[in-house]
């Protein structure tokens, strides 16, 4: 069963989550696998972003979708995962072109450095006017330097210092059987805003390294630990010295919330003479979602319903008593 572990560091600002998806992530590939299913890299890399999604979800309090999605200038056009308040979770992938086995990130997104990571904050009760939050960071390192990065942990981890000045650590690794991932973050500490003091200095440097020591030790977690072992076994390894407080796990799944009504309004936005000349050439027009691939299907009566206004259309078989 998919879940999803979160701690405390006793004494210390810094926080942990960790999560393995087994069946939900199975779930995720098989339903691909009727469309032809991604290459071996595009597999692995959208279950590395669909652990980090979960996990980055679950560490913010927010009554909405987050969106992770990657795009660039490679072979993979674009890679999308979506993770509801409850941790229900959809992945997708768009790969036009040829992906080598041993492809990287940088050769699948980000061959001319135009590749870019956005992050969404959708929130469910969006007001008037009100637009989701969105930050985004290219895929490569940012100062000085500028050179491709080649995870996509490291790119997170580039967006959480940038975006919510949190040092995070990230450990991520997935395969046809499992997509984990382990997220360590330094939580701000209040204060210690004004470090005019000798005292507050102090303090401030035996927290930074508390954080830093933390860090080391996630660090030291090979992915294929992090694939083949269990939640307890891998926190009492890395963390069996460290004064650990944990909480309830939660159980992450696959859910899509497509929609015949959704796909609906999508046709509705084409117009009638465009969705009326499909019909004409195949008899139907056929929709499949990216997300579960499930097939959607509407035919002359289906559009001539969909166009109809519902004033003027004919009662429902239940309504008529």
């Amino acid at each position: 069963m998919s879940d999803l572990h979160k701690f405390l560091f006793e004494g210390l600002p810094v926080r942990g989550m960790l999560v393995r998806l087994t069946d939900s992530w199975r779930e995720v590939l098989q339903r691909r696998e009727a469309s032809g299913g991604y290459p071996a890299p595009v597999r692995q890399l959208l279950g590395q972003m669909t652990a980090a999604a979960v996990l980055m979800q679950s560490n913010i309090k927010f009554n909405g979708a987050l969106v992770m999605q990657i795009f660039g200038d490679g072979p993979v056009k674009m890679a999308v995962v979506e993770v509801q308040p409850e941790l229900h979770f959809r992945a997708t992938a768009k790969v036009v072109g040829e992906v080598a086995e041993d492809a990287g990130l940088e050769a699948m997104l980000n061959v001319h450095n135009r590749g870019r990571c956005a992050i969404t904050l959708d929130p469910r009760d969006r007001q008037p006017g009100q637009q989701p939050y969105q930050g985004v960071v290219p895929l490569s390192a940012m100062g000085e330097e500028f050179h491709a990065l080649q995870s996509i942990g490291a790119v997170l981890e580039q967006y959480m210092r940038q975006s919510e000045q949190l040092d995070t650590r990230l450990v991520l690794a997935a395969n046809d059987e499992v997509a984990a991932g382990l997220l360590i973050q330094r939580l701000p500490v209040e204060g210690l805003g004004n470090l005019e003091s000798k005292e507050k200095q102090a303090e401030a440097e035996v927290l930074a390294e508390g954080f830093n020591r933390i860090a080391h030790l996630a660090s030291s977690l090979k992915p294929e630990e992090l694939l083949t072992l269990d939640a307890e076994t891998i926190l009492h390894r890395l963390f069996w010295e460290e004064d650990v407080r944990r909480f309830e796990p939660q159980q992450p799944k696959f859910a899509c919330s497509c929609s015949r009504e959704r796909v609906g309004s999508m046709l509705k936005g084409l117009g009638r003479d465009e969705i009326d000349s499909i019909v004409a050439e195949r008899g139907e027009v056929e929709i499949g979602c990216d997300f579960c691939g499930r097939l959607y299907h509407f035919d002359a009566v289906d559009v001539g319903e969909l166009f109809t206004p519902e004033r003027d259309q004919p009662p429902s078989s239940s309504a008529v008593q």
